[in-house]
């Protein structure tokens, strides 16, 4: 059995993760902390675990292994500064920073360290976002010309952010807002897919002002070094969002429609895009239940890097500029 903290409970997944570490038996929560005491004890309280008002009684207790980072994203660079210096393996919720500068700072400080890192970019275990990233190493797809992703819930319409969460519809504490929050898995999963991009636009809009100015919904663009042009839809405030990813290219095609992935390769026997493609590899397991694995001494697990992570952030920081201006930027470089 290993042991971790919990240092800021202020994200809206934190129950999530409770119940995540409540389910294992190989994990025994050290400690919790949060600025808000209050909130600190609640959490204690779900995980049995003592709260505790002086953050080095985290960084200065050896048998503390790894830290869960759920605090609101400003307070990001100090605690995953100070818990890479400590050297402590670190899930940091997502994103990393509020932009470029803060994010590239914190990836440098975790990769000095040496120690593991980890985001809660789930999506990368889907089995179809598996088999596209397989097929496209394979050439199955020809010259990619499009792709597209989109995540999209109808949070601000059911009022998820009104209360308890309600700093992740401010931007100032948040970094972005509707379009980054969700976007931001996205983003992940383009990049993922074909690398980096080389510029950027989008538009973020408001729809209800429930909010104030906080964006509600986005379309963003992207140019990609092979040629290809990457689209990518983000919001709070769609009733369904049926089509979650589409890629074009000029032997292949495909698109998940309603959570079945329809194939057509010339390339690849069977694949003619007309009924469900049911190969699939399994699905991973989720990005934070990997991240413990791995802390408790898994080999081999697939995690997202610390850099990955900051380059999300520079993207994303480069799609609001673009939004303001109204032009093309290419993203901060690390």
């Amino acid at each position: 059995m290993f042991q971790v903290a919990l240092v800021g409970a202020a994200h809206i997944h934190t129950p999530g993760f409770i119940k995540r570490l409540n389910a294992r038996t190989d994990v025994k929560v050290s400690a919790v902390w949060d600025h808000d005491a209050a909130r600190a004890e609640l959490r204690a309280k779900e995980l049995n675990a003592p709260a505790v008002k002086d953050l080095k009684a985290v960084w200065n207790d050896a048998g503390t292994r790894a830290v869960v980072i759920a605090s609101e994203t400003d307070r990001h660079a100090d605690l995953v500064q100070a818990a890479a210096a400590a050297k402590k393996h670190l899930f940091v919720e997502k994103p990393l920073g509020l932009g470029a500068a803060d994010a590239y700072r914190m990836a440098g400080a975790i990769e000095q360290a040496g120690v593991l890192f980890q985001t809660g970019y789930f999506m990368r275990g889907n089995p179809a976002h598996l088999f596209l990233k397989e097929h496209l190493a394979k050439g199955s797809f020809g010259k990619v010309t499009r792709i597209r992703h989109s995540n999209c819930h109808s949070g601000s319409l059911r009022g998820i952010f009104d209360t308890e969460w309600r700093w992740m519809a401010d931007p100032k504490i948040a970094g972005c807002g509707a379009f980054g929050d969700l976007g931001t898995h996205s983003l992940d999963i383009l990049l993922w897919l074909l690398g980096p991009a080389e510029r950027v636009t989008a538009d973020v809009e408001v729809a209800t002002g429930r909010y104030g100015d906080c964006d509600e919904y986005g379309e963003g663009l992207l140019r990609f070094a092979g040629g290809a042009v990457g689209s990518l839809a983000a919001g709070w405030v769609d009733q369904a969002n049926p089509v979650s990813v589409l890629i074009s290219g000029t032997e292949g095609h495909a698109h998940v429609d309603n959570g079945k992935l329809y194939f057509k390769s010339s390339k690849v026997e069977g694949a003619t895009g007309e009924q469900p493609w049911t190969a699939l590899p399994e699905q991973l397991p989720h990005a934070f239940e990997l991240f413990l694995d791995a802390v408790g001494g898994k080999k081999d697990v697939p995690l997202v890097g610390a850099r990955e992570a900051a380059e999300r952030s520079a993207v994303m920081e480069a799609f609001y500029r673009a939004a303001r201006e109204q032009t093309w930027v290419s993203p901060a470089k690390g």
